[in-house]
Order: structure tokens, then C-alpha cells, then sequence
């Protein structure tokens, strides 16, 4: 069984000896381990269930120490470096040979990215190489924002769980690479389109992929829960359930008559970055209740809403 525990150097001799971590995060717990130990690697797609088709994200701890993993970086990804790094982005740059096809399912291109949570950098400030660091959890369900949900999820496939809190952002990075000069965005996350597009400029947003993806978190069926998940006008979609026990995912407000217990409101205020700060852990919440049915609305697509309901689209789409 694994243990928790805020003890970095116990995390980094174990990543140094080739071992997986689960680490913190200002986005989402990730299980960590050497990128350029190609056994590490693999035990992290053992670990999670993870297909090597599906590509994985190099965290280091200095944008300055780039050069070293990627190459030809362009103009407007050194501007998204400058404004965002360290946070929840991630470039899709050129990678260089040391960075194995493993790490990137045979792509030319690697996923890289400059964590902000303060006990991720001080693991990756103290390592020589950087850590591949997927989401902690099995390959397809809800990300942990919690030591305990990686604990509950992973515990009895890795030694140590580094426990930084709750995650502040709660959603994956945004991703964005390049086609030519033009920026794409390949995943929306943390960091919203708007303001990457204050930065750089108009970009393209590229939505899911259900084949091999060309950057993590791209398959049309992710982030789910283990119960059926069901999106809409919450009044309808209760109406049409008659004697289904079922739960609700709301924006900010309850739906009438349905238990306390058995819903979650994202942000009574209607915050968008507090509304992510809680996505997952809702789900898991309503998940852990035993329904036969998840209901959730959409939010305005605007902001961190377009991301949330990237996730929420993503979580209910056929398995």
C-alpha cells in the first residue's frame, strides 16, 4: 500500500531511482517518473492501464533548460512561455532524439511544460532529468485533485503519494502547438483560449481524436466516471428518470427537490475558475454514491467554461 506523506526528498529518491511518484500539481496530481528511463516510462502506462498510443506530457523546472528536451522554438511559443510559464500550459514543440518515442507514441513532437505548485518545483529543481507525469489514475477515468483520490485510484501500484493539498486550478493544462506558424490549441485547459489569443493572436482549436491522438488528453472518452453521465437541461433530463436514482452536476444553482447529498453546485457565484477548482472532486463525489445516472449542464462556452465542458462532453461520451 502506498504511503502519503510531504516528505520531497523521500519523493525525489525514489524518482531517482527510477520509481513513479505521484506528485502535486497546480492542475491535477500526476504520476511521475523519469522520461528518459524508458522502463519508468513503461511502468507509468502499466500503472494507469494507460494505451502507449495515448502521448505523455515532460514536466521541468525551468523554461531556460527548454533547449534541452526540444528544439526550433517558435516566436509565439517563447511569447506563451514569457506570459503563462510557470501554469497550466503546455507546448507541443519538436522534441530532441533523447526524449523517447515512448514519451511521445512515435510523434516528432513532445508535450512540455513548467508546473507552478511550489513542491513540484522543488522536485523537479533537484533532478537532471525531466519527469513524464500523466494524471494519476487509471487511463480514461476523472482526474485527482487530492492525494486521496491518487491514494484511492493508485495505492497499491505506487510506493509514495507527495501531498501538496487540494489543486488550485483543477483542470489539465491547455495545450498548444504549431502547424507552421499557426497556433493550435489541441486541448482546452487551464490557461482559457481568450487569453492565449491576448498573447499570440487568433489561434485554431482542434477538438477531440478517437484514434491516435497527436497530444495527450485529445480521445473523444475521457476523464469519465464509472456511472452513466448524461448532459442537458437538469429539469428535463430528471423528468425523463422517473424512478432512477440519480445525481446532479450543476453550474450554480440546485435542482428543486432532489437531495442535497445527491447534488454538487460548481460555483454558486458563477465563477468559472472555481467551477473547475471543483469539477473532478464533484464527480467523484456523485460517482462514489452509487447512482444509476449523473446529470450535468453545460456552461457558458466562455473562459474556463469551454475547458469545463470540454471535460464534461468528454466524460459523457460513449465508452
Amino acid at each position: 500500500m502506498t504511503t502519503i506523506g510531504t516528505d520531497i526528498a523521500h519523493a525525489i529518491a525514489l524518482l531517482q531511482q527510477g520509481k513513479l511518484v505521484a506528485i502535486p500539481t497546480e492542475t491535477v496530481y500526476g504520476l511521475a517518473g523519469n522520461a528518459l528511463n524508458e522502463a519508468t516510462v513503461a511502468s507509468i502506462f502499466e500503472a494507469k492501464n494507460r494505451p502507449t498510443f495515448d502521448p505523455l506530457i515532460i514536466h521541468i523546472a525551468d523554461w531556460r533548460h527548454a533547449a534541452l528536451w526540444v528544439q526550433d522554438i517558435p516566436e509565439k511559443a517563447e511569447a506563451l512561455a514569457a506570459a503563462f510559464f510557470p501554469g497550466p500550459l503546455t507546448l507541443l514543440l519538436p522534441k530532441r532524439p533523447v526524449i523517447s518515442d515512448l514519451v511521445t507514441a512515435g510523434s516528432p513532437f513532445v508535450a512540455i511544460r513548467v508546473p507552478a505548485h511550489p513542491m513540484a518545483r522543488k522536485v523537479l529543481e533537484a533532478l537532471d532529468f525531466p519527469l513524464a507525469a500523466p494524471s494519476a489514475n487509471p487511463f480514461g477515468y476523472v482526474s485527482p485533485t487530492t492525494a486521496a483520490h491518487v491514494a484511492q485510484q493508485l495505492g497499491e501500484k505506487i510506493p509514495y503519494i507527495l501531498d501538496g493539498g487540494p489543486c488550485q486550478v483543477g483542470l489539465e493544462s491547455t495545450i498548444v502547438g504549431f502547424e507552421g506558424d499557426a497556433p493550435v490549441v489541441f486541448r482546452k485547459g487551464g490557461i482559457p483560449i481568450e487569453a492565449i489569443e491576448q498573447v499570440i493572436g487568433p489561434v485554431t482549436v482542434q477538438e477531440h481524436s478517437s484514434s491516435k491522438p497527436s497530444a495527450p488528453g485529445m480521445l473523444l472518452s475521457h476523464y469519465a466516471p464509472g456511472t452513466p453521465l448524461v448532459l442537458g437541461n437538469l429539469r428535463e433530463l430528471a423528468a425523463q428518470s422517473p424512478g432512477a436514482k440519480i445525481g446532479v452536476l450543476a453550474f450554480q444553482e440546485p435542482l428543486p427537490g432532489l437531495p442535497a447529498a445527491q447534488q454538487v453546485v460548481l460555483s454558486a457565484k458563477g465563477d468559472f475558475a472555481e467551477a473547475a477548482q471543483h469539477l473532478f472532486a464533484g464527480l467523484r463525489y456523485l460517482d462514489g454514491l452509487h447512482l444509476d445516472l449523473i446529470l450535468a449542464e453545460l456552461l457558458p462556452e466562455a473562459q474556463l467554461g469551454r475547458a469545463i465542458n470540454d471535460r464534461l462532453r468528454r466524460a459523457a461520451a460513449k465508452r
